[in-house]
């Protein structure tokens, strides 16, 4: 299953194993069991730290991967290859003995937790967002032993994704009772088990030393003005929710000048080890509250966070980007991840082989379109307006499809759903006022991007967008704050583009400080 350059690839990283590990497989007689079966014999043959053993799990094919002589050990039901196969090879690796890399601190903090955790992940091999979750759970099952966790495949286990109503992936069951869904990262998921720890970790943010440059949102255009701040020789801090941004969810790229193809979480990763080559001070699972600008009382910008921490600097760029726009109409938060979806490659695997909506006719419509129809039984998409706006290229490849549909003047009112879940949608033919009812399992909202801008409103200046008013420098409409990327008035919201104005913004931030702290410096020499 493995090709010659991966398995020659994977042989070195096992190269670091440092305890012997079994991988204990439960299979049966499917051609799944018997292609897990050549994976785990392809594995074990690369090491002489790895054996094999046979489990009796109930769920079919699966397999442990456990360090001989102790308790540690991850889970996997399926075969964890596509986006989930660098798990596979983190769990090789930290079963093993390979260190954790997490900080030091946030170790303890897993060691240290109380009580027994059994968590399974509901995942999709497809989906860009789960690996994190997953990989965060594995890793806290290695540093605690009383912490247990295995990644399940949900298109190969649909009975029970069927009984438990899952919709959105990742899904996360912590002793069989839903925990939480989306991508999580292992400070989440710790601020969620113990209710102190949120609060001690935003007294330690708020103690920390002011920077030169603080950069808020980790996309392209953050990373680039991290990068650039930081060859400066400043003290340079970033700030993300998540670092990729929407590149995250961004699967083939295929206009990043120099790279002919790669996909989003490949740049998201290079991008976040390049930023932190250079030492800048990343703070990731934390979103921004408010911007307090410099005063005669304080000199330096105070940028508050959600968990209460005010972190504070010289200079301020903006790059918090944007999110998928929502339609707003009744039932859309009711079953959002109960049928409403947002992520095509992510969720398209669980509604295999029953009918959809893919609500938007631009380029991200189509394209979500022509994926799912490989997959579904049938894909209808809603237009509002009167024709398509995708490119003629992609139109070309939807209508050739022979399961799908397309309403224009389709203006969508109402999902609608039984209470757990979604059973259909509700629109209007704006042609001729008829309102009609479509039986559905799943709803993909594909409409464009809203600005993460809304916590700087009062501020500084805003489009009626809500778009941050910027110049052809970066500048904003306050003393000492730049901007950059899909969150201003930058009109194409491009990767390369959003590159460009993060690197501008970096070098404008680095020009505001020669300059504000000349006067000083002369006065001091004097």
């Amino acid at each position: 299953m493995l090709d010659a350059s991966l398995k020659t690839q994977l042989a070195t990283y096992l190269e670091k194993l440092q305890h012997p590990i079994a991988l204990v497989a439960s299979l049966d007689n499917s051609e799944t069991s018997r292609e897990l079966d050549a994976l785990l014999d392809e594995i074990t043959a690369l090491s002489p730290k790895i054996s094999r053993a046979d489990g009796d799990d109930a769920r079919k094919p699966s397999f442990l991967i456990q360090r001989t002589g102790s308790d540690v050990q991850v889970g996997f039901a399926g075969i964890p290859l596509g986006h989930e196969f660098t798990s596979l090879v983190l769990a090789l690796l930290q079963v093993g003995g390979h260190p954790v890399r997490i900080d030091a601190a946030l170790a303890q903090h897993v060691r240290d937790l109380p009580g027994e955790h059994h968590f399974e992940t509901f995942m999709s091999l497809h989906c860009q967002s789960c690996p994190d979750t997953v990989q965060a759970l594995n890793a806290m099952s290695v540093l605690n032993p009383r912490i247990h966790h295995v990644a399940i495949d949900g298109s190969l286990f649909q009975d029970e994704v069927e009984a438990k109503q899952i919709l959105s992936v990742p899904t996360v069951y912590r002793n069989g009772v839903e925990f939480d869904s989306g991508r999580m990262s292992i400070e989440q998921i710790l601020a969620k088990l113990d209710s102190g720890a949120a609060a001690r970790a935003a007294d330690a943010l708020s103690a920390r030393e002011p920077y030169d440059v603080l950069i808020v949102g980790g996309g392209p255009a953050g990373a680039a003005a991290a990068i650039y701040a930081a060859r400066k020789g400043i003290r340079t801090g970033l700030i993300a929710e998540r670092f990729g941004g929407q590149v995250q969810d961004t699967m083939a790229i295929e206009n990043f000048p120099s790279v002919e193809y790669t996909e989003g979480p490949k740049l998201a990763a290079s991008l976040e080890a390049h930023v932190r080559s250079y030492g800048v001070d990343v703070i990731t699972t934390q979103r921004a509250n408010a911007l307090h600008p410099a005063s005669a009382a304080n000199a330096l910008i105070g940028v508050e966070l959600e968990s209460g921490a005010t972190l504070r600097s010289k200079t301020v760029i903006l790059a918090p980007g944007a999110r998928w726009r929502q339609t707003g109409v009744p039932g859309e938060a009711d079953y959002r991840t109960k049928g409403v979806t947002y992520c095509p490659h992510c969720d398209g695997p669980l509604f295999k082989g029953k009918r959809v909506a893919v609500i938007g006719g631009g380029n991200s419509g189509i394209e979500a379109a022509i994926d799912l129809a490989g997959v579904v039984e049938h894909v209808t998409v809603l237009e509002f307006d009167g024709q398509l706006r995708a490119d003629a290229v992609l139109q070309r490849k939807l209508y050739s499809l022979p399961n799908t549909a397309v309403h224009v003047n389709a203006q969508t009112t109402e999902m609608l759903g039984d209470g757990s879940k979604l059973t259909g949608l509700r629109f209007t033919d704006r042609s001729n006022g008829q309102a009609r009812d479509l039986d559905l399992a799943g709803v993909f909202v594909q409409i464009g991007l809203l600005p993460n801008t809304e916590w700087l409103k009062g501020a500084l200046e805003l489009s009626p967008r809500g778009e941050i008013v910027i110049d052809e420098r970066g500048h904003t409409s306050l003393p000492g704050v730049f901007a950059a990327g899909d969150a201003t008035t930058e009109a194409y919201k491009q990767i390369v583009v959003a590159m460009g104005g993060g690197s501008t913004a970096a070098l404008s931030a680095f020009d505001h400080l020669i300059r504000t702290s000349a006067p000083a410096e002369t006065a001091k020499a004097a």
